[in-house]
């Protein structure tokens, strides 16, 4: 019996992974300072006939908190 495949193993004999790993958490934060928008249908139905229907979009950013707000409510400091 052969042992399986490492997950990935193709793609990197191929040349279309990177050199070195990256975390998940590494990922997320490139993903969420570039944004990303999520969208998605759910639709809800008997016997054919469409009952309830719901579609979602978020737009997905990290904030820092040096970012200005214009015209918000932030307060930098004294008056």
């Amino acid at each position: 019996m052969t042992a399986p495949e490492p997950r990935g193993g193709r793609l990197a004999a191929e040349g279309r992974l990177p050199q070195q790993r990256v975390a998940l958490v590494d990922l997320l934060d490139r993903l969420l300072a570039g944004g990303a928008v999520v969208t998605g249908d759910l639709v809800l139905s008997i016997s054919g006939i469409d009952l309830v229907r719901i579609s979602l979009r978020a737009l997905l950013v990290s904030v820092r908190e040096g970012d200005a707000v214009e015209g918000g409510m932030r307060h930098d400091g004294p008056d």
